[in-house]
């Protein structure tokens, strides 16, 4: 197979139409289309249906991708060792983590890294979910549990205790809890009910101070962490929550100090492949020194 097709059929594909890839590519619309159109006639099969408002994949449009994005995915990643080979750090880094711990904890930090490696090209993705790792959507992960996938290095990070906080336009309103049996008697914040039972814990709020077995019913649930906070900012109840997240909002009030929340763990995860990558290390290690640094956030 034409390589050069190859590489068209795999921009058109990600853009979904010839007109986006031309764009990308910097060619012609016709030109890009007499490509994909050359491809399908040599393979001998349709990639994609078109429409009206862009493109879909067949089946074998879909298979072929596959195979050709794990093949450009593995390029990359060997021009990037490549390209650091020699040298300090350099190339682009793409770090993924949630949307709460990436914009109030990371992305403080991350003016500090490119002044420590300013030949890294950092591109910092927010996202809930867990990333394929294994097909470049990042180059590493900083999840709140252990990688499912296969071939992958997993780093622990120092663990963190939820805290319980609230408002002082809530407390005023309601009174301040003292004891953790006074919890029954709030308006309680929870994290979405569609929470993965690996990280349940985070809602420890709804038992903590119960009978083993016996929940609380939460007031209202919510399924982001800085929602919840902005939630709590505005007097619409109390919740666990990491300290990190507040960012010095000194109207928020910490309770039940002596209360033992649920510990909370973080990991750095990247691909075995790139094990060597001095890029990946030099992240590495300033997580790790900064994570020590604020070890309780």
């Amino acid at each position: 197979m034409d390589w050069d097709k190859l590489r068209i059929f795999h921009t058109v594909a990600l853009a979904g139409s010839f007109t986006r890839a031309a764009e990308q590519l910097n060619l012609s619309q016709s030109a890009i289309s007499r490509q994909v159109n050359g491809l399908e006639e040599s393979l001998g099969v349709p990639l994609f249906y078109r429409h009206a408002r862009g493109l879909v994949m067949t089946e074998q449009g879909e298979l072929l991708f596959e195979s050709v994005r794990e093949v450009f995915s593995k390029l990359a990643m060997t021009e990037a060792l490549l390209n650091e080979s020699q040298g300090h750090p350099r190339g682009p880094l793409k770090i993924t983590t949630s949307i709460a711990f990436g914009s109030m904890w990371l992305a403080p930090l991350l003016g500090e890294f490119l002044e420590l490696y300013p030949h890294i090209r950092v591109n910092l993705i927010l996202r809930d979910d867990e990333p394929d790792l294994n097909m470049r959507e990042a180059d590493i992960s900083i999840p709140s549990v252990p990688p499912t996938q296969p071939d992958m290095i997993s780093v622990p990070l120092p663990p963190y205790r939820l805290r319980i906080y609230g408002s002082r336009s809530y407390f005023k309103k309601f009174g301040v809890p003292v004891k953790p049996q006074d919890l029954d008697n709030h308006r309680l914040i929870a994290f979405g009910d569609e929470i993965s039972h690996r990280l349940n814990k985070v809602n420890w709020i709804l038992h903590a101070g119960t009978r083993r077995g016996q929940n609380r019913e939460p007031y209202l649930i919510v399924n982001n962490a800085y929602a919840i906070l902005q939630c709590v900012k505005a007097g619409l109840g109390i919740a666990g929550m990491h300290k990190y997240i507040l960012d010095k909002d000194y109207d928020l009030i910490e309770i039940l100090p002596d209360l033992e929340g649920a510990m909370v763990q973080r990991f750095i995860v990247y691909p075995e492949q790139l094990r060597n990558s001095k890029r990946i290390i030099a992240f590495r290690q300033f997580i790790e020194r900064k994570a020590l640094e604020h070890q309780d956030f």
